[in-house]
């Protein structure tokens, strides 16, 4: 067929027979995936890009015996997505996380800020629901909180060669010798599964990639690069995860002056994928930092890094408390006028019956602070959350109590709660979002939700509570995100209301807010 349209529209049956698709011009396999193709009515439809091909003739071949081709028939062009109309209005679409159009997402990948926009990119199987064809996905926000989603970046070099997870930077010197004009490159920093660690560069704002020639620039045992500049050795540095036979799991730190060259340093083990690395103040003293290494569980280390070593002064400690945290992630480029640290996590939810599957938790803060168990990293959301704030519901010092319901008028799907408690003489405060728990065991002195639980002692006899409610999670935040607790939760679908109730005694909410939250996804992205 002629390529005259945006999209080649794919028919999915979850559980159909996976099948070997290629898409040709001329002799040239120019797209090649797995997909449950389905040969009668599809559970869903997912797209191909057809842009790069325009007014060219293609040939769409399936692997299969002579006679099995029905699903071929299926296959149509369009300059819309089937099943647009319904995009981002699915009943279980989150609607202030990250999620794909269609298909599979995984890590987090290449964030960076870069002219007034926050990219992200992350593993993507743009042709069905589950694990496999790894891309990377592209989505841009100029805010944290409203995504467009932008065609996919990088696109397997082969079958079987998959764009595995990476970071990104900007290479504001031209260090790499990339720039051509006066727009700065982006440079991501990907592992190829069939080759090694590679490189790619933008020269029109992240939207497109060009592979390295020289690549692979690491070859080694291992995956996952993130790539730093290190001012004050003037260098740019790789962590990146390493196995070698006969030793740990652990990161490698190499360094480069340019990009392309890249010099063992170091290694510290006991870390599994996706390793990350940056500096932070101590309760914001720019004089007193530390260094924060942490690998996809979020397990973190704090200490010293001089562009070449590691060295652990504590750790590692845990972070997320949740059930749905992996392979997280923090944004290069931040500006230094805003200086913040902010890290976005695969959101491991598996959401039944839908045609994306998985989501990002929501961007996070991270900060450093001195308690009295040694320095700790904390979480909050993000300050932009607040775009989409509406009707607020507030009380103070307000006694909660086993029979009393102060939210039992309240009901929704989106919701931003902020709490702070007196336990007084409660043994338990609990608020039920949608049916689901969320509880502060007082005589533990443990918040807990599901099979989850975590310690959080008072501060000056009081807890602060502050909850992210949508359709799919509660990500949850104990006193100013000393306790990250980040839940998938499929809800059930009759339940819609909220409780806050105590149980053995009366407590006191000496501040509650509770914010309705508008759905950040327009029409029509």
């Amino acid at each position: 067929m002629k390529a005259e349209k945006r999209y080649l529209n794919l028919p999915v049956k979850d559980g159909a027979a996976m099948r070997r698709v290629r898409v040709l011009v001329g002799d040239a396999v120019v797209r090649e995936f797995d997909i449950e193709l389905a040969e009668a009515a599809p559970d869903f439809w997912v797209f191909l890009d057809l842009a790069p091909f325009q007014g060219r003739e293609i040939t769409v071949r399936l692997d299969g015996a002579e006679g099995e081709a029905k699903a071929l028939d299926a296959i149509t062009q369009g300059d819309v997505i089937r099943g647009a109309e319904d995009l981002y209005r699915e009943a279980l679409r989150p609607q202030f996380h990250f999620t794909s159009r269609r298909g599979w997402n995984n890590d987090p990948n290449g964030l960076v800020f870069h002219k007034g926009e926050y990219h992200l990119y992350y593993q993507h199987n743009p042709y069905g629901r589950k694990w496999g064809n790894m891309h990377w996905g592209h989505a841009v926000s100029p805010d944290l909180v409203h995504w467009t989603e932008l065609p996919i970046a990088l696109y397997p070099a082969r079958h079987g060669d998959w764009v595995f997870s990476g970071s990104a930077v900007v290479d504001e010197a031209d260090t790499a010798g990339f720039k051509s004009g006066d727009e700065d490159v982006i440079v991501a920093a990907y592992t190829s599964t069939g080759r090694g660690e590679c490189i790619a560069y933008s020269r029109d704002r992240g939207r497109s990639f060009t592979d390295y020639e020289g690549n692979p620039v690491v070859t080694h045992t291992g995956r996952d690069p993130k790539v730093i500049w290190h001012a004050p050795s003037r260098q740019w540095v790789m962590a990146v995860y390493d196995e070698q036979e006969g030793r740990k799991n652990g990161i490698s730190f190499y360094t480069s002056k340019d990009l392309k060259t890249w010099a063992y340093q170091s290694r510290i083990e006991e870390y599994f994928e996706c390793p990350e690395l940056f500096e932070l103040a101590v309760d914001g003293d720019s004089a007193n930092t530390r260094w924060v290494v942490y690998a996809a569980n979020g397990a973190y280390a704090v200490g010293m890094f001089d562009g070449r070593e590691f060295k652990t002064e504590a750790g590692p400690h845990p972070f997320n408390h949740g059930n749905c945290f992996y392979a997280s992630q923090t944004f290069n480029g931040i500006p230094a006028e805003d200086g913040r640290r902010i890290q976005i996590a695969w959101g491991t939810v598996e959401i039944p019956g839908m045609p994306f599957n998985q989501m990002m938790t929501f961007p996070c803060e991270l900060t450093l602070r001195a308690t009295d168990d040694g320095v700790r990293m904390f979480a909050r959301p993000v300050r932009e959350i607040e775009a989409l704030h509406g009707a607020l519901h507030a009380w103070s010092d307000a006694p909660v109590a086993p029979d009393h319901n102060l939210l039992e008028s309240l009901s929704g799907d989106l919701f931003h709660i902020q709490a702070e408690f007196e336990p007084g003489e409660s043994s338990e405060i609990a608020f039920v979002v949608r049916g689901v728990p969320v509880r502060y065991d007082c005589k533990q002195a443990q918040l807990v939700c599901g099979d989850k639980a975590a310690p959080l002692a008072p501060e000056n006899g009081r807890i602060r509570l502050e909850l992210l409610v949508d359709r799919v999670s509660i990500e949850i935040f104990g006193n100013d995100g000393r306790v990250y607790m980040p839940m998938g939760c499929i809800f059930n679908s009759d339940e819609r209301g909220l409780a806050l109730h105590a149980v053995g005694g009366k407590a006191t909410v000496t501040h509650l807010r509770v914010y309705e939250l508008r759905s950040a996804w327009t029409r029509g992205q």
